[in-house]
């Protein structure tokens, strides 16, 4: 219980680091939006950790089956970072800027070819932009697309290296799977695969709506995207992170699907070896 406790609180602390770490990094920052990013900070910490404590978590999905969330987390940091570190490179000239820039421009023109996201984020930019803040905006699109895509290697090769989430101990659907009942429908194994191909098209959908929906929201509530350093960070991050929480949700009910097929497969194997066993 101290441990699952302590666990929780660190847990907490780290995802407040992770959401200030643009306030933190970006020079300049606003009093009142270093208010609003430490509000929102503390309410997500606090909302880790109730989940980390609770017996039985309400939102938090594979919370016992580690390292999926952990690594959604460290693809969130590195991207607010790399990003943070961008927007600040003109003022910073660092060697860390540099590598950074150089790495999303590279990525950046790999992925601007017709119908792309990258190009869609593209097209979206107010007409007469300056054109220094659409080569940035590619820039930081470049370097979300290549962590998203390093984050998605790294857990699909988890999966089939390390066998995820086998540790030795049971999978407990009631915690790691909250939002899914596996008491109601109908097969269990049918819905899991029907979820998980649902998530991965969702993935791949959600990168050519999100241009869009953000301009719109952001026009709505009469906030410039580009030229904000902090909207343009949280928008480019949620813009790749929305589709990799997908990406990883839909292989891990996958790999859930083909664990409990296996475990069927099993016990059918079992009793068939006792059926012709039985004394006639």
């Amino acid at each position: 219980m101290v441990s699952q406790f302590i666990g929780a609180v660190v847990r907490a602390v780290l995802a407040l680091i992770v959401i200030a770490t643009p306030a933190l990094l970006i020079s300049g920052t606003h009093p009142e939006t270093a208010q609003v990013v430490m509000l929102v900070g503390l309410l997500v910490a606090i909302f880790v950790a109730i989940e980390y404590t609770a017996g039985y978590p309400s939102l938090i999905e594979f919370r016992d089956a580690p390292p999926f969330n952990r690594v959604r987390i460290i693809a969130v940091f590195l991207t607010l970072f790399a990003l943070s570190v961008v927007v600040t490179a003109a003022a910073s000239q660092s060697t860390l800027s540099m590598v950074l820039t150089a790495l999303g421009l590279l990525v950046g023109r790999a992925l601007e070819f017709p119908y792309s996201p990258l190009t869609l984020v593209l097209q979206t930019l107010q007409e007469g932009v300056d054109p220094f803040l659409a080569v940035r905006v590619q820039i930081m699109a470049g370097l979300a697309v290549f962590i998203a895509l390093l984050s998605l290697c790294v857990f699909a090769i988890l999966i089939r290296l390390h066998h995820w989430p086998n540790r030795g101990s049971s999978f407990n659907v009631w915690i790691n799977l909250p939002t899914f009942d596996p008491t109601t429908g109908g097969d269990v194994v049918a819905r899991l695969i029907r979820d998980s191909r649902v998530n991965i098209i969702l993935g791949l959908v959600l990168p050519f709506i999100m241009p869009a929906v953000l301009v719109l929201t952001a026009n709505h509530l009469e906030v410039s995207i580009v030229t904000s350093p902090h909207t343009l960070v949280w928008s480019i991050t949620l813009w790749m992170f929305l589709p990799l929480s997908l990406f990883m949700r839909g292989l891990a009910m996958g790999r859930i699907a083909d664990m409990i097929q296996a475990r069927r497969a099993r016990l059918v194997a079992g009793l068939d070896h006792d059926r012709l066993h039985l004394p006639v």
